[in-house]
C-alpha cells in the first residue's frame, strides 16, 4: 500500500483474518480517491486496498454482486475479485465520456430464494479454497 493514512494500518489492533476465511458478508468495502478498500466489518480491519491505474476522482462508486466487486471512477470501469481486490477485467468505455457513474445489475437478489443461492454459492467457493 502507498500513500497517506494506508501505509501505517493501524484501522484496528486485531489481526485480520486470512482472506479466504472471509464470506462476503464479513466485508465492508469503502471506496474514494481512486481506492476501493476491504475492511473486516466486525473489527474494521483492512483486508486488502486497491488503486485504480485510471482515473482520479475523490468519488468511486462500489458495488457488490454476488462474487464480483465492480469499481467505476472517471467512466473507467473495473471488475475486482472482493475477497483479495486482485483486478478481474477493467473497461475504459472509451467515447463514453466521464461523470459520476451508477452501478447496478439485476443479480442483487433480494428474496430468500437469491439469498439461498448465494449462500451454496459461498459454500462451494469454501469447499474449493478447502482443496
Amino acid at each position: 500500500m502507498s500513500g497517506g493514512f494506508l501505509d501505517d494500518n493501524a484501522f484496528s489492533d486485531q489481526r485480520p483474518r486470512r482472506t479466504d476465511s472471509y464470506e462476503i458478508n464479513d466485508l465492508l468495502f469503502l471506496g474514494f480517491n481512486s481506492r476501493v478498500l476491504a475492511l473486516d466489518r466486525d473489527t474494521g480491519a483492512l483486508i486488502w486496498s486497491w488503486k485504480a491505474p485510471k482515473g482520479r476522482s475523490g468519488y468511486v462508486a462500489v458495488m457488490v454482486d454476488e462474487e464480483q466487486l465492480f469499481v467505476s471512477i472517471d467512466g473507467y470501469t473495473y471488475c475486482l475479485d472482493p475477497f483479495s481486490g486482485n483486478q478481474l477485467w477493467f473497461n475504459g468505455l472509451k467515447g463514453f465520456g466521464y461523470g459520476i457513474p451508477t452501478l447496478a445489475t439485476a443479480g442483487n437478489h433480494t428474496n430468500s430464494a437469491g439469498a439461498a443461492e448465494m449462500r451454496a454459492r459461498e459454500q462451494r467457493r469454501r469447499n474449493n479454497n478447502a482443496q
